[in-house]
C-alpha cells in the first residue's frame, strides 16, 4: 500500500474520485502540507507544478493506503503530463509528519507563473477537467499514458464543449435525468475525434419508456463557421481545402469551397474563436460580426455544435496560402462578389452545409447590412 500527497488538482475530490475510479466515502483523505516548496500556475496550462521554495508551504491532501491498481491509475492519468513520483516529508494538522510519494515534474519542462490558488482553479477548470478526465479513464487499461496524452488537447476541446452544452437551454417538457436511462457508456475509440457508444432507452411521446437502444456517435467540440462579408463592395471571402471524410465516402470532388472554420478552443468564446480563424485561414481581419445562429451539425451521429456568423470585413485582397501549418491546413481563398455566391448555391456547386446556410442568411440581410455601412 502507498500513500501520496496531491497538491494540485487532484485536491478536488470530485476529479479524484474519477481517477480512482470509487467514491470519496472510500478514500482515505487527510489535509497535509509540504513545506519548502509552493504550487505555481504553469504557463500556458490549466494545470499547475509544484517547485522548491525555502520558507514556503504548498497546502494539499495526503490519501493514505492506495493499492497497486490505484496507483497504476494515477500513474496513467499523471502521467500524461511528466510527472514522476518522489518521496516527501509531509506536515499533519495535528502536527505529525508522514512521508508520501509526491508527483513531481521534470526539471524545466515547464515555464512556472503565478502562485496557483486552488479555489480559482476550480471555479474556472475544475467542470472541464472532470469531463476530460472521465474520457482519459475510460481509456485506462487499453492505451498507454503516452498514447492518451496525444489526444489531450482535443479531449479538452470537447470537455469544454460538453460544459457548454450542459448550460444550454433545458426542455420545458422533459427531464433528462427522469427521462433517459443508460444502461452503459463506453469510450469506444479516441484519436483526432472520439467515439462513443451507449446503451439507453428514453421517454417516448406516448410517455412509456422505450426499447433498449444502442448507439454510437462522433464526439467532437464546438466549432465556429465565419463568412467574411464586405457590405461597402458587396463581395465574399470563401476558402477552399481537401477534406479527408468527403474522399474516403468516394466523392471525386474532395476540395470543398466552405466559409471559414474552426473549433474554439477551452478558454475562448465562439466569436473570438470566429475572428481568430478569419485571421488563420484567410488572413481576414474582421471589425464586426453578426451571429446567423447555433445548431448541431448532424445530431444523429455527431455532438458537433456549430456556432454561425457573418463577419464584416474590408475584401480588398486574397491570399493563395492559409491556415496553421502544423494542424495539416493547406488552404487558398477567393473573393467573389454576392451575386456570384448566389449562383453556386443556386446550381447546387456548395457541398458545405454551413456555407449554405449562412449564405441564406445574408441574403435575407444583405440590404439591412449594405445600408448600415
Amino acid at each position: 500500500m502507498s500513500d501520496l500527497f496531491f497538491y494540485g488538482t487532484l485536491r478536488h475530490v470530485p476529479l479524484l474520485e474519477v481517477v480512482l475510479g470509487r467514491p470519496a466515502s472510500d478514500i482515505d483523505l487527510t489535509p497535509a502540507t509540504l513545506a519548502d516548496h509552493a504550487v505555481h500556475e504553469v504557463s500556458d496550462q490549466i494545470f499547475p507544478m509544484i517547485v522548491h521554495a525555502p520558507g514556503e508551504r504548498a497546502e494539499g491532501v495526503l490519501v493514505r493506503g492506495l493499492g497497486l491498481d490505484d496507483i497504476a491509475r494515477m500513474e496513467f492519468y499523471e502521467g500524461g503530463f511528466d510527472f514522476d513520483l518522489e518521496p516527501r516529508l509531509l506536515e499533519l494538522p495535528d502536527g505529525s509528519k508522514a512521508e508520501a510519494q509526491v508527483f513531481i515534474p521534470e526539471p524545466n519542462l515547464w515555464q512556472t507563473g503565478e502562485l496557483w490558488v486552488f479555489s480559482n482553479w476550480a471555479r474556472a477548470w475544475g467542470e472541464l477537467t472532470l469531463h476530460a478526465a472521465r474520457e482519459v479513464m475510460g481509456h485506462y487499461g487499453r492505451m498507454t499514458a503516452a498514447e492518451i496524452a496525444r489526444s489531450f488537447g482535443a479531449i479538452r476541446v470537447r470537455a469544454a464543449a460538453r460544459v457548454a452544452a450542459s448550460r444550454r437551454p433545458r426542455d420545458p417538457e422533459r427531464d433528462v435525468k427522469r427521462d433517459v436511462i443508460v444502461n452503459d457508456h463506453r469510450y469506444a475509440y479516441i484519436g483526432h475525434f472520439g467515439h462513443e457508444e451507449m446503451t439507453l432507452k428514453h421517454r417516448q411521446h406516448d410517455g412509456s419508456m422505450g426499447p433498449v437502444l444502442n448507439r454510437s456517435a462522433l464526439m467532437n467540440g464546438q466549432a465556429s463557421v465565419v463568412l467574411p462579408y464586405d457590405p461597402v463592395r458587396d463581395r465574399v471571402v470563401l476558402i477552399e481545402q481537401f477534406r479527408p471524410p468527403v474522399y474516403m465516402i468516394g466523392d471525386p470532388a474532395p476540395w470543398m469551397w466552405e466559409a471559414v472554420a474552426g473549433m474554439v478552443d477551452p478558454g475562448e468564446t465562439p466569436l473570438e474563436a470566429a475572428y481568430r480563424e478569419a485571421r488563420e485561414e484567410a488572413h481576414v481581419s474582421l471589425h464586426g460580426a453578426e451571429y446567423v445562429g447555433g445548431a448541431y451539425s448532424s445530431s444523429g451521429s455527431s455532438s458537433e455544435f456549430l456556432h454561425l456568423y457573418l463577419g464584416l470585413a474590408d475584401l480588398t485582397e486574397t491570399t493563395e496560402t492559409g491556415g496553421v501549418e502544423h494542424e495539416g491546413e493547406d488552404i487558398r481563398s477567393r473573393i467573389i462578389s454576392f451575386d456570384a455566391l448566389m449562383q453556386m448555391v443556386d446550381r447546387h456547386e456548395i457541398k458545405n452545409i454551413q456555407l449554405l446556410t449562412i449564405a441564406n442568411w445574408l441574403a435575407r440581410h444583405r440590404d439591412r447590412l449594405r445600408a448600415e455601412a
